[in-house]
């Protein structure tokens, strides 16, 4: 009998050793927030009010779903993220600022969406610098593929849209192709176009440095037709 096809993972688990503070967020605050992936989410249940849902996939820090929390009350914000250390970072700032519109889900975000995501829900989906696999063997790993990107356009409201960004040319023009050989996205930008920086895209401590060694970041935003 065959064995079944393990899925490829766009992630490894590279994980550093908590301290005895993160380790102490990681499971306090992690489990407050009362998340159950068993069945499908209810945002209104789960942020106890209507509004616009935000998802950033792979948020590292949590630098930019943390100012974007900050900066916009109204809107609720989801954030998937496998990197421990990052997810206690942002729970404790989350505690510290007291922001009651950031929720988060340990776990493999491809997952989260395929079973506890409901169809149409979410007005925007964030991947900012997403791992770019440089080696071409490791290419097939990287998460935006044409599977992943169907399952963002089945999540995603009507002209609900997908902020992709990288400092690694060879993804972005991946990124690029992928997208625009969908046939149900359209680019905001004008066809086969880069966006120009979005002021709405915090400037995060690995942009910075970044831009300090001269890299180059690429921004593409889709809207679902």
């Amino acid at each position: 009998m065959n064995s079944p096809v393990k899925p490829i993972r766009s992630f490894v688990h590279r994980q550093k050793r908590l301290s005895k503070s993160q380790s102490c967020a990681f499971t306090a605050l992690l489990s407050a927030q009362n998340i159950l992936l068993s069945k499908s989410l209810d945002f209104k249940k789960l942020f106890q009010r209507e509004a616009s849902t935000i998802l950033e996939i792979g948020f590292g820090m949590g630098d930019s779903l943390q100012q974007q929390a900050s900066q916009n009350p109204d809107n609720n914000y989801l954030g998937i993220e496998v990197h421990r250390p990052g997810i206690a970072m942002l729970l404790t700032q989350i505690e510290k600022l007291k922001l009651n519109n950031i929720k988060i889900i340990y776990a493999d975000a491809a997952e989260v969406l395929a079973h506890s995501i409901p169809k149409h829900s979410l007005d925007l989906v964030q991947i900012f610098f997403p791992d770019p696999w440089p080696k071409t063997r490791h290419h097939k790993r990287r998460l935006i593929q044409a599977k992943f990107i169907n399952l963002l356009h089945e999540k995603l409201k009507p002209n609900g849209k997908l902020h992709l960004a990288t400092d690694w040319q060879d993804y972005a023009q991946h990124m690029l192709k992928v997208m625009e050989n969908m046939g149900n996205w359209q680019n905001m930008a004008g066809k086969n176009q880069f966006t120009p920086r979005p002021s709405t895209r915090p400037m995060t401590k690995f942009e910075q440095r970044g831009h300090q060694l001269g890299h180059t970041i690429w921004d593409l935003i889709f809207s679902t037709l």
